[in-house]
């Protein structure tokens, strides 16, 4: 399962690495992609829901809205 987010308030490439890291750290969690530009990640795996992904999310410092 591949799922796409936006998050608000990446800048830099320490923003992306710090997303990564939080992301890959969840259990089921297989690759994580994020676009800086477009301010956006794709997660694959199984066994994580929106609610794990928003608190990774948080938890680098950024706000995460799903992709419609």
């Amino acid at each position: 399962m591949i799922k796409h987010y936006v998050i608000e308030g990446m800048t830099s490439d320490h923003s992306r690495t710090s997303v990564e890291n939080e992301i890959s750290d969840l259990p089921g969690t297989q690759g994580v992609e994020v676009n800086l530009v477009a301010g956006t990640v794709s997660v694959t795996g199984e066994g994580f829901t929106d609610a794990d992904i928003a608190f990774a999310v948080e938890n680098a410092g950024y706000t995460l809205r799903l992709e419609h």
